[in-house]
């Protein structure tokens, strides 16, 4: 089912190692990061200490250093790794014939939250 998904740009518009942000209307803001080794995924823009835009940190394998305090946060689960202790909300997403798609009702859910 397409209505489940929301089409958000092609994977070759995000650099390897690099991050894209999605404005959400009522919302929290998504970012959307792309791996050294290809991958893509979703996490609400901010992190968990200090709510630093997480789109702005250096990609270091599947984690994401926040830009203020250096927190690393793992892009799989959204968990702070090290000693830090947080999380933040991850999104489902998925790549589509190189379309990056995600989830609707995440986008529904940061909406609510916000």
């Amino acid at each position: 089912m397409t209505g489940d998904w929301i089409d958000i740009g092609a994977v070759v518009e995000i650099p390897l190692r690099g991050a894209r942000t999605v404005p959400v209307a009522g919302g929290e803001e998504i970012a959307l990061f792309r791996t050294g080794d290809d991958r893509v995924f979703a996490l609400v823009n901010r992190c968990p200490h200090k709510h630093g835009p997480l789109s702005q940190g250096i990609i270091h394998g599947h984690a994401v250093a926040c830009p203020l305090h250096n927190w690393r946060i793992s892009l799989e689960t959204g968990e702070a790794l090290g000693e830090d202790k947080g999380c933040v909300p991850t999104v489902p997403v998925r790549v589509d014939a190189g379309r990056i798609l995600i989830a609707r009702l995440a986008l529904l859910a940061t909406a609510i939250a916000a």
